[in-house]
């Protein structure tokens, strides 16, 4: 893809990082746990690369914030760290893995970027955010217990939008056909 195509996929992304969690949070805690915003910065790492991914994982949620409240500014800071994570990790994995297979580079760089995103937003809350109240229990309970619903949502929908955008050409496809012959 240009960088002008990647551009305005990222202008997408966060506009969505805008729209998806009003559409949630009219349901009590459902932001922690269905994860809304987390959906459009994975699929920029994934769709457009690192740099575009870190730049949806900053901003989109700083956007969502000013128009919306969403998330509170004291979430803020421990939100955008665990969100550019994610941006830029997909982004890295995605373009480092080529198993010639794209259900397993997705999973791959999918997975990858949210545990590693998990990790680091923990580290950061126990040793930035909030210094000596962060147990493993918490970091467990909040990050994979209760978010659970949202993960299983995004191990399901970013493939498949991954592949509807293939379908509909609007990113190249990862691997063309090969010829059966070789």
């Amino acid at each position: 893809m240009t960088n002008v195509k990647k551009s305005i996929f990222t202008a997408v992304c966060m506009a969505l990082c805008v729209v998806l969690p009003m559409a949630f949070h009219s349901v009590q805690n459902a932001g922690s746990i269905f994860l809304p915003i987390h959906i459009p910065v994975l699929l920029c790492g994934l769709l457009c690369g690192w740099s575009f991914g870190l730049a949806c994982g900053i901003i989109g949620p700083v956007l969502s914030s000013l128009f919306t409240g969403m998330p509170p500014i004291a979430y803020l800071p421990s939100m955008l760290v665990e969100l550019a994570a994610y941006g830029l990790i997909t982004g890295i994995i995605m373009s480092n893995v080529h198993t010639k297979r794209i259900y397993a580079d997705l999973y791959i760089s999918l997975i990858g970027a949210m545990l590693a995103g998990r990790v680091v937003a923990g580290i950061a809350k126990a040793l930035i955010f909030s210094p000596g109240h962060i147990t493993m229990a918490a970091w467990v309970t909040s990050y994979f217990v209760t978010s659970l619903p949202g993960i299983i949502i995004q191990i399901v929908l970013i493939p498949s939008i991954v592949f509807a955008l293939e379908r509909a050409k609007l990113i190249p496809v990862r691997y063309p056909q090969i010829s059966r012959n070789q």
